[in-house]
């Protein structure tokens, strides 16, 4: 019986071109940079790993620059060089007539920039801290001139990749699908946040790197924008900059964030056709940091990388700033980009009940689990909607780490991205897993984690073994101190048993796991498994109690279609 799950219940030509081009590379010899095209998309984010056209065109980039070394005094030089450089900056995907152009050193960037005007290219953006250019330019005449003059001084020569919906999203994950409950307005209950929290995060500036931020009340107070060029307000009827920020940060009944008293920054880095640039990313990142953001959300997802962005990525890291970004959606089996960087807290979303949502997407270096299926956000025009994807999710976590910050002064984000993951709810097999990450985001334990006297058992997860046939059910203990004498009930449909649960560490696990009778869910078409947790007599009262039970049912594979 494989490949079933249980379910908790509420009951191209250019690329063509670029390979006849390899022979140029000195001994055939790729690096391993990546780049090309990617998505951002409202309120949906898109993900998964770089389709192999995008490795071969980064290796053409990279082998550009040793071209250019190599062919310097050819008279055919210029011609060759110029139809590499169209194959590489002329496919789809890219900006038509731009280049994104990375230097060795300072003085290398510095010449650059004062010659760039003579060779025909003018700079429509700049990233000193990275010794990076963005060009424009009528033809490539000029660009390839200047590299073959000057091939020495460059390390980089990319596309400016358009983050747009790839024409081949990576292939799904074959999940079964289920029924998944709304989280609604009730995400800070499902975080265990309870009682007055409307100081958490203040002090903290969560940088929302997104469509913009519309003036909402839930966030009108603590708003400042940043503008890179493309305008401040959001664009018409598109909220979901507007949504992100007010799960982070939100204030109003109506629209609750997790961290109130944060400051947000907006930095829009969408166009009206709701569509960025994995420069525009990089410069939103640089400019997010160097403004003070501790904290920086990119609820968007791109299907490449680029050295650039990574170093981007790399210099917000340095300078103290975490940087949370969504999975994607795409129920594939790997992470979209920036979330696939391992310096980037990634996060899946689950839905009410802490199922995987089937869209998320995940693999191994998936950071965190976070709620994320129709929460209840703000939109543009004052408005509220429910909020789902993986774009839920991360200001999620952005938020939970700005409360952690604030209510532990001298805390970096880093450490409160790290305790996030230490104190989360476990979701699937016990332990890290590629469908849940660490676990789902627990604020309730984390805010909690050093009271000795809180006490937290719970049921974590029910789980189908694919291996070995069983049903497995996961206990752990979210409490403040060691938990002795728990008793676990597991009631099969036809009859109840009682494990004895051993002394848990507060955050260790214990699974227990019941052989599956297949020959019995033939005949019935589904089994029902009931768990009840019990704390031994004299246990202080259990924090959440409602974790102490579950459901979950287990259905037959579909018959096969007749021939």
């Amino acid at each position: 019986m494989k490949d079933r799950a249980s379910f908790l219940l509420p009951l191209t030509a250019a690329v063509m071109f670029t390979a006849l081009l390899l022979w140029w590379m000195r001994g055939g010899q790729w690096t391993s940079a990546r780049s090309g095209g990617g998505r951002v998309s409202a309120p949906r984010a898109a993900g998964g790993s770089a389709p192999n056209a995008n490795a071969v065109a980064l290796a053409v980039a990279v082998g550009i620059v040793r071209a250019a070394q190599d062919l310097a005094g050819s008279p055919e030089a210029p011609a060759l060089l110029q139809a590499r450089l169209a194959a590489l900056l002329g496919r789809p995907g890219a900006l038509p007539n731009e280049s994104v152009l990375t230097f060795k050193d300072a003085a290398a960037y510095e010449a650059f920039l004062a010659r760039a005007a003579a060779a025909g290219l003018d700079i429509a953006g700049r990233l000193d801290g990275l010794l990076t250019a963005r060009v424009r330019f009528d033809s490539l005449d000029g660009l390839a001139a200047d590299l073959l003059a000057n091939s020495g001084d460059y390390t980089d020569v990319v596309a400016n990749d358009i983050v747009v919906p790839p024409a081949q999203p990576p292939p799904p994950e074959d999940r079964p699908g289920g029924p998944q409950a709304a989280v609604g307005n009730k995400l800070l209950d499902l975080l265990g946040v309870t009682g007055d929290h409307s100081t958490w995060g203040q002090g903290v500036t969560i940088a929302v790197l997104d469509s913009g931020v519309a003036a909402d009340p839930t966030v009108a107070n603590r708003l400042r924008m940043l503008d890179l060029g493309l305008g401040t307000a959001p664009a018409a009827d598109d909220g979901h900059g507007t949504a992100v920020a007010s799960i982070a940060a939100g204030a109003a009944g109506d629209a609750p964030g997790v961290a109130p008293g944060a400051d947000i920054l907006s930095i829009r880095v969408t166009g009206d056709e709701g569509t960025s640039t994995l420069f525009t990313l990089a410069e939103a990142i640089m400019k997010a940091t160097d403004a003070g953001a501790q904290v920086i959300n990119i609820s968007m997802a791109a299907y490449s990388d680029s050295a650039y962005l990574n170093n981007a990525i790399a210099y917000a890291s340095e300078h103290g700033a975490v940087i949370v970004a969504s999975a994607g959606n795409d129920q594939a089996a790997s992470l979209a980009w920036p979330a696939a960087n391992p310096n980037v807290i990634s996060v899946g979303s689950v839905d009410a009940l802490g199922q995987q949502d089937v869209f998320s997407n995940s693999g191994p270096q998936l950071s965190l689990t976070a709620p994320g299926y129709d929460v209840q956000a703000a939109w543009t025009d004052g408005g509220r909607v429910y909020f789902t994807g993986t774009s839920a999710s991360a200001p999620v976590v952005a938020g939970s780490i700005a409360a952690l910050m604030s209510a532990n002064p001298g805390m970096t984000g880093a450490d409160a991205a790290q305790i996030l993951q230490q104190y989360s709810s476990d979701g699937g097999p016990a332990g890290a897993d590629p469908a849940y990450g660490s676990g789902t985001v627990n604020l309730g334990w984390a805010m909690n984690r050093n009271d000795p006297a809180r006490v937290d058992t719970a049921i974590s997860s029910h789980y189908y073994n694919n291996d070995t046939g069983n049903m497995e059910f996961v206990v752990q203990n979210r409490s403040g101190s060691a938990v002795s004498g728990l008793t676990l009930s597991v009631d099969t449909g036809t009859g109840a048993n009682a494990t004895a649960v051993p002394p848990l560490q507060p955050g260790e696990t214990f699974t227990a796991a019941v052989p599956v009778d297949e020959t019995q869910l033939e005949t019935a078409g589904k089994l029902t498994f009931r768990t009840t947790l019990a704390n031994p007599p004299g246990t202080p009262a259990d924090a959440v109690p409602a974790n102490n039970r579950a459901a979950s049912s287990l259905t037959a594979p579909a018959a096969p279609a007749s021939p």
